[in-house]
């Protein structure tokens, strides 16, 4: 406040009122007609230069008054060698500015809704570099660590330092569509005459509309979509980074953190940030967020009960099982899906809202796999699949309708932006296809913007081709014994001989996940009638390299079909049919769980699927 009264006594002429009307008696070069039966001129006056020069009579002087002051403006903004960045824009770094005036100095959308006095935790950013240079954390941030502040408290202290920070929230290109499949309409919330029904429980009048979300909470990125439970049809749909990220970037980090003093914050993260998107919707269709009346939830063990802020300790414990489980081994659910009220959980919808976790498979096997299935018409699946649903948290189902098993696969984030030095999610500016002609790379990039850094189906060109090339050997050493590639020159972009490792042992856990269920099923690659990739980036990934590399297993390609956002459409399916709903909870009891981890040759089976080739049967049999 202080600091703005400071600038404006020096650019607001103090002749101008608060409706930018001119009170001074004398002559000003910024006066302007006065507009309808206000007597008072306009000021013309832009607040950004010194208000007397708007005396001067002489139009010669005055420009060459404006020369004089911005020459000197930009000598000062040259001598000043700090920076603060947030993607392409850059600022000069003054002390005494917060990352969140910094961030509307560059027209950045940064979420908050307590008026920047830290309470509401949504205005989360992640500082890439220049922490030291940032005031020390305040009380309202001591539940972030790493690189994260919040952008209303950490303001600079050191203005020769470059700072750079990035939102929690950005928009993966990745997750913003899917096939959709014809629903027989049997929602759970329907109207008679001029009446709102949940389940033949009257809960309001009819509005207008009639509206349901469908959330799909992965480790890493978050997908909605809006539908009308009247017609089946999707009106809104949007993807961004799960804002939990600073608990960790894997499932059982954020366990680890939820259980320490600041339990409750990825609840709170999550639901501010599904609320941000509500409101974004409502502002842009124009509707109430009362005529949100259901939420239908998928994800795995761990998203899923965060999200209701439920004990997530026992999931990161053998045997690995939700409380939710538990109860239902004990006799005292019915299910492992959950059912609460929406305004119980504060999300921004009708008060009487209901919010519907799909129920888990087991262990870390969680809704997404279910969602999954659903949107297979698993009921019709009479030949063996193998389904790959590849993310942070990578779940692998093989079997048909009369027999199925399933595992997961704690693969870490390394695909999906973490851990490697330039990676990134499938954003904007990220380098999505790679290919190595003749000493150079050829890319292409998301949103056609300057390459900031690679995605996971870069990743997977970039290993593919290395490799093809002979410019890394299996174990991932490059060739001539380097420790670092330069891949896209111009912009900084490398790869380093830690990339590869952080990238191989991601890989191993889908490679042990695959090959393992395929033998405990008894079928190999090429018997398999599908295999089916899911979720993150696996719509966008080359079938042929993942398989050079041993990211999926060698079946053949035209029997290798990706299934794009299939949680997602199963969370839609499950919100416009009750019927669905049912059949699949009945469905997934039957499903066997496989502990990979409790298998005698687990651990040389992940030694081999950390070395870059394709994936080998032999072992076990």
């Amino acid at each position: 406040m202080v600091r703005h009264a400071d600038v404006q006594a020096l650019t607001r002429c103090p002749y101008k009122n608060r409706l930018d009307r001119c009170t001074a008696q004398f002559g000003c070069q910024n006066k302007r007609q006065p507009q309808s039966n206000d007597h008072l001129p306009v000021c013309g006056g832009d607040d950004k230069i010194d208000y007397r020069t708007a005396w001067e009579t002489d139009p010669a002087s005055l420009e060459q008054i404006r020369q004089t002051l911005g020459q000197a403006l930009d000598d000062q903004e040259q001598s000043m060698s700090g920076g603060v960045r947030h993607g392409d824009q850059c600022a000069a770094a003054m002390v005494g500015k917060t990352l969140f005036d910094f961030a509307d100095e560059m027209s950045v959308r940064v979420p908050t809704s307590c008026g920047r006095s830290g309470e509401c935790h949504e205005c989360i950013v992640d500082v890439k570099s220049g922490m030291d240079a940032l005031s020390p954390r305040t009380a309202d941030e001591a539940f972030l660590r790493d690189g994260y502040r919040l952008a209303c408290q950490a303001s600079v202290l050191d203005a020769d330092a470059d700072i750079e920070f990035a939102l929690l929230r950005r928009s993966p290109k990745i997750l913003t569509a899917h096939d959709q499949h014809e629903v027989v309409l049997d929602p759970m919330v329907t109207r008679r005459d001029d009446r709102v029904y949940y389940d033949g429980e009257r809960i309001d009048d009819y509005r207008e509309h009639i509206y349901g979300i469908a959330l799909d909470v992965g480790t890493t990125t978050i997908v909605a979509e809006l539908v009308d439970l009247e017609t089946g049809q999707s009106v809104w749909q949007s993807s961004f980074e799960n804002p939990q990220r600073f608990g960790g970037s894997d499932v059982m980090n954020r366990i680890s953190y939820d259980a320490g003093e600041f339990r409750g914050e990825l609840h709170k993260a999550v639901i501010n940030t599904l609320n941000t998107e509500i409101r974004e919707m409502v502002r842009k269709l124009r509707f109430s967020r009362h005529e949100i009346y259901e939420i239908v939830i998928v994800g795995n063990s761990t998203m899923r009960d965060l999200f209701f802020n439920m004990d997530v300790q026992t999931i990161g414990q053998k045997p690995y099982r939700s409380l939710t489980e538990y109860a239902l081994l004990e006799g005292e659910r019915e299910t492992t899906a959950v059912t609460e009220l929406a305004s119980n959980l504060e999300i921004f919808a009708n008060k009487k809202a209901r919010v519907y976790g799909a129920p888990l498979i087991g262990s870390h096997v969680g809704g997404d796999v279910v969602a999954d299935l659903v949107a297979l018409e698993i009921e019709k699946q009479t030949d063996v699949f193998m389904l790959t649903d590849v993310g942070t948290n990578t779940e692998v189902v093989v079997g048909n309708r009369d027999r199925l098993i399933a595992a997961s696969c704690p693969a870490g984030p390394a695909f999906e932006g973490g851990v490697i030095t330039y990676g990134m999610p499938g954003c904007d500016g990220a380098i999505e296809t790679l290919r190595y002609n003749g000493g150079t790379w050829e890319y292409q990039v998301i949103g056609e913007t300057e390459p900031v850094g690679i995605c996971g189906s870069g990743l997977i060109d970039l290993l593919a081709e290395l490799r093809r090339h002979d410019l890394m050997e299996p174990k991932g050493l490059f060739a001539n014994g380097q420790m670092e590639l330069e891949i896209v020159p111009e912009y900084g972009i490398t790869f380093s001989r830690k990339d590869a490792s952080e990238l191989a042992q991601a890989k191993a856990a889908n490679y042990c996940g695959q090959l393992i269920l395929m033998r405990e099923f008894g079928v190999s690659p090429d018997t398999l009638h599908r295999l089916y990739l899911a979720g993150g980036f696996a719509n966008y990934v080359d079938a042929d390299a993942a398989v050079e590399i041993g990211f999926i297993a060698p079946t053949p390609l035209d029997r290798v079909q990706k299934i794009g956002n299939s949680a997602a459409e199963g969370a839609r399916i499950m919100l416009l049919s009750k019927a669905k709903r049912d059949a699949i909870d009945r469905l997934i009891r039957d499903i066997e769980h496989v502990e990979l981890e409790t298998m005698p040759d687990f651990f040389d089976i992940f030694v081999d699927g950390c070395q870059f080739q394709r994936m080998q049967m032999q072992r076990g049999k």
